[in-house]
């Protein structure tokens, strides 16, 4: 049972978003919401290197109280940023609590992950608005290293209306079915369940499977089977069933280590607009 939220915040459109989807779920799950706002030591460390070079090349004393000048404003920027998050829980009658830290923030946010249920965190933070791709670095960290399910959202808020679980019978998989059942009976939403695979008769075992535990928690199951790339297949269907949140392990068959993310995972976190529920 999902109890204590974790939503990640930086100012940043996408957390803001992550901040919409993490009220909405705990208003709906009775749950408690926690902001954490990491002030990054690697920004401080670094803007004062810069400033420190700059000034002592140029012939001028070295600045060297500008970390902690920096530091102090990073921080009031933090509070002012968490007061404005509990401000938002208040206002939806929702619990809430906050935390103001200095990091590495992908570090921070798994280590605090560790007295939470979920963790929600955008698909790109402050810092990365001029990379490449669709996945911010600091959440494809969180999303291969935290311990607890993350729930990776769009730069778009929309209430949640049909989930769909992949599910391949693997015991990740079988842990993301079991907070899309959770979810999809506390939501009263029905509950797509898909297979991709080469072989009728596993499949057809497969969604049995998950059928039989899906009702169990008195929830309507569609169950589809569909052979292809699994990648690829998944991104499809969410798009062509017009599916709103994705349930599915963190990691494929395919992993060779554990720090890497399985190539299914990643790549639909890279090729989907909707929320991705990520299980361990």
């Amino acid at each position: 049972m999902i109890k204590s939220i974790l939503v990640a915040l930086d100012g940043s459109e996408h957390a803001q978003a992550a901040s919409r989807y993490a009220i909405w779920l705990a208003d709906r799950m009775q749950a408690t919401v926690v902001g954490l706002h990491v002030v990054d030591v690697v920004s401080i460390e670094g803007s004062g290197s810069f400033l420190h070079d700059v000034s002592g090349s140029l012939g001028f004393e070295p600045y060297l109280d500008f970390s902690s000048k920096m530091r102090e404003v990073l921080h009031e920027r933090g509070r002012t940023l968490l007061d404005g998050f509990l401000e938002s829980c208040r206002e939806e009658g929702v619990r809430a609590d906050s935390r103001l830290v200095t990091g590495i923030v992908a570090n921070e946010v798994c280590e605090h992950a560790r007295t939470a249920d979920l963790v929600l965190v955008g698909h790109r933070g402050l810092n990365e608005r001029f990379s490449t791709g669709l996945l911010g670095s600091t959440t494809e960290s969180v999303a291969r290293k935290c311990p607890k399910p993350v729930l990776v959202v769009p730069i778009e808020f929309q209430p949640i209306t049909r989930p769909l679980l992949a599910y391949d019978g693997s015991q990740r998989a079988a842990a993301a079915m079991h907070h899309a059942a959770e979810l999809a009976s506390i939501l009263t939403l029905p509950l797509t369940v898909l297979h991709v695979g080469k072989d009728d008769a596993a499949a057809a075992r497969t969604l049995e499977e998950a059928r039989s535990y899906v009702t169990s928690y008195r929830v309507d199951a569609e169950c589809l089977a569909r052979t292809g790339y699994a990648n690829e297949v998944i991104v499809d269907v969410m798009t062509e069933g017009g599916h709103d949140l994705l349930f599915i392990g963190a990691y494929g068959h395919s992993r060779i280590i554990e720090m890497v993310l399985g190539s299914t995972t990643e790549y639909v976190l890279r090729n989907t607009t909707a929320p991705v529920f990520l299980c361990r």
